[in-house]
């Protein structure tokens, strides 16, 4: 019996030996992968001195400030909000433009930087800045836009979670190229 055992026993450890081919290697830090549809656009007509292009993937609502042309933009997959704000220019767009300006300015104690992209669409008289704000500030997406006369639109990305600018960049990415296209489909109504 103890030939038997004995035998079992170096063939186990021979068979151990010659199992490993190769090098043993840790597993590398695995990344997490997210990945969205590509956004399908449709106009959206509001009961609103103006018109845009919504992604079908978002989910249209009203604000709760009660207040007229104030939407909200839910993106369930990306747990994030796109609030967008409407305002009529009454001898004060120099305060508009001064609080969207300084809604951008507030994220700068959190932000790794903000890039300012400028925006002009002289055929529809539409005019703004685009902001991309880097790092983990609140919002990395922001807007405006006007016709300088009637009609002042304010635009921001909030996500529903604490901002880890690397965990929430691929979804970052994604709603800033939504913003994007909203704002360069803004038409304002005659």
């Amino acid at each position: 019996m103890k030939k038997g055992v004995v035998r079992f026993f170096l063939v186990f450890v021979a068979s151990l030996f010659l199992s490993c081919k190769g090098e043993v290697l840790p597993k590398p830090k695995a990344m997490l992968r997210l990945s969205y549809p590509d956004p399908e656009y449709k106009e959206l007509s509001l009961p609103c001195p103006y018109t845009f292009e919504k992604n079908e993937s978002s989910d249209f609502k009203e604000a709760r400030q009660n207040k007229n042309c104030w939407f909200n933009l839910e993106y369930r997959k990306q747990k994030a909000t796109m609030y967008i704000s409407y305002f009529e220019i009454n001898n004060n767009l120099d305060s508009l433009l001064r609080d969207a300006q300084n809604l951008t300015q507030e994220h700068v104690v959190k932000a790794d930087g903000i890039l300012q992209e400028p925006y002009a669409d002289q055929e529809n008289q539409v005019y703004g800045m685009f902001y991309e704000v880097s790092g983990d500030a609140a919002s990395q997406s922001q807007f405006y836009v006007t016709d300088s006369i009637h009609h002042f639109i304010v635009g921001s990305i909030y996500f529903k979670v604490k901002p880890n600018y690397d965990s929430i960049l691929p979804a970052a990415n994604y709603l800033r190229n939504d913003m994007k296209h909203l704002m360069e489909t803004i038409r304002w109504k005659k």
